[in-house]
């Protein structure tokens, strides 16, 4: 599988990084020590956030002025990892999916990155990171149809499978998937992202069985 971001993407965000990893895992239910280490890691950043300090994280900020650039309102449509602060910094917690996915939630809310998560063998043909297109087809995780014109969008043979304010039920992660592709989109540079990268592979060894497979960024 090849991974591109495609040249109007990368023209009206020129800062735009992609870091991420393919790894096998194997996908459960979250065991007590995984869920004792989300549990403890909400409670902090519960203690630590409000709306406005969520706002000004560097990763936040990144990725809402990047909505905006391509004329999305991100507060309307706002990037994942701003919507899961907001969650936790408002007494909710997390919500709880599969060991993989909750893995994924925790490393996006320490980080303010917006994270996307997929079923590997689920997506067909290479994928190319654009901007999604007017009525362009796109079923999200619990939300039935999303608009995704002028978002951020991951697309394969198939068509949209990703975006970073909403995944999809195509390619989302049950208990069926081995094959988990793991991607950071980010704005300041492979370092940060590379710390998260490896954060989340340890956990992912810890509790989903998981070997990385290849470690990759396109810029």
């Amino acid at each position: 599988m090849n991974i591109t971001i495609d040249t109007k993407l990368k023209t009206t965000l020129p800062d735009l990084l992609l870091g991420g990893f393919i790894v096998d895992v194997k996908v459960n239910e979250p065991q007590p020590e995984l869920l004792t280490l989300l549990d403890d890691e909400v409670n902090k950043l519960e203690q630590i956030h409000t709306p406005e300090t969520i706002r000004e994280m560097a990763t936040v900020k990144a990725n809402k002025n990047a909505y905006r650039a391509l004329g999305k309102d991100p507060n309307r449509y706002r990037p994942a990892a701003e919507a899961l602060l907001r969650r936790v910094a408002n007494g909710k917690g997390l919500y709880h999916i599969n060991n993989v996915v909750d893995i994924l939630n925790l490393i996006s809310v320490k980080t303010g990155f917006s994270i996307c998560g997929y079923n590997y063998d689920a997506i067909e043909g290479d994928v190319t990171m654009g901007i999604g297109e007017e009525k362009e087809p796109y079923q999200g995780i619990g939300r039935g149809d999303v608009n995704i014109e002028k978002l951020p969008v991951f697309r394969d043979d198939k068509g949209a499978f990703g975006n970073p304010t909403s995944d999809s039920t195509r390619t989302m992660v049950t208990e069926n998937t081995q094959k988990f592709l793991f991607l950071i989109i980010g704005f300041e540079g492979k370092e940060l992202i590379n710390k998260a990268l490896d954060e989340a592979v340890d956990l992912l060894q810890q509790f989903a069985e998981g070997k990385e497979a290849e470690r990759f960024f396109v810029e």
